[in-house]
């Protein structure tokens, strides 16, 4: 499922950039597009480190 949402994502991308006015939107779309990945990420990890404290406390 995740290949399919990376491969359908990846080409709009190349879709945007390739007819982009500018590199400024360029770089929004680079930026608008890692994102959400980044702040899941990080979601995850602080979700690890606060479940690896509580068990430490116990």
């Amino acid at each position: 499922m995740i290949p399919l949402i990376l491969l359908l994502q990846r080409t709009t991308i190349e879709e945007k950039l390739k007819h982009s006015p500018n590199t400024g939107y360029q770089i929004g779309v680079l930026i608008g597009s890692f994102l959400p990945f980044v702040l899941l990420l990080g979601v995850a990890y602080w979700m690890y480190y606060r479940a690896k404290k509580a068990d430490s406390n116990e």
